[in-house]
């Protein structure tokens, strides 16, 4: 049976499967569509609530990505579009956490071997491999699997 995070991240990966992969335009969202809408700085400007000399920094800072949210939004608002805002992995939520769990569950089970090393007692690649696959998946289920400190 799979936990109640498993089961988030399977319906945020299959949400976010259909997020397209956008890229941004030269000078900027802004400035792209009120471009193509035939809308001056100006007009931005009276919409927004702005000074006509703000657009400018308005859309620099777009292109700069050190444009507010906030600000953002107006402008969206204000070329009467919505703002999509996402944060899309690069890969699947699933395999994010499993992969950390992996590289987690090798560091201790490495830690674990050495003193068995020195004990004379060393498991077979096979045993460690699956040590590390069992210890993993107990690990993509708990607390702290990102956090710095040791989780095993």
């Amino acid at each position: 049976m799979k936990s109640q995070r498993a089961v988030a991240r399977n319906r945020l990966d299959a949400r976010l499967a259909g997020v397209p992969d956008l890229a941004r335009p030269n000078k900027g969202w802004i400035r792209a569509l009120r471009d193509a809408l035939g809308m001056s700085g100006a007009d931005l400007a009276r919409r927004m609530g702005v000074s006509q000399q703000r657009v400018p920094a308005i859309e620099r800072g777009e292109q700069d990505m050190t444009i507010k949210l906030d600000t953002l939004m107006r402008a969206a608002h204000a070329l009467d579009c919505k703002l999509v805002y996402a944060l899309v992995p690069r890969t699947s939520l699933d395999d994010m956490v499993h992969d950390q769990a992996r590289r987690r569950a090798t560091e201790h089970v490495r830690r674990v071997t050495q003193h068995s090393r020195l004990e004379d007692q060393q498991p077979t690649e096979a045993d460690l491999a699956e040590q590390i696959e069992e210890l993993a998946a107990e690990l993509a289920e708990r607390r702290g699997l990102w956090s710095d400190a040791q989780n095993s």
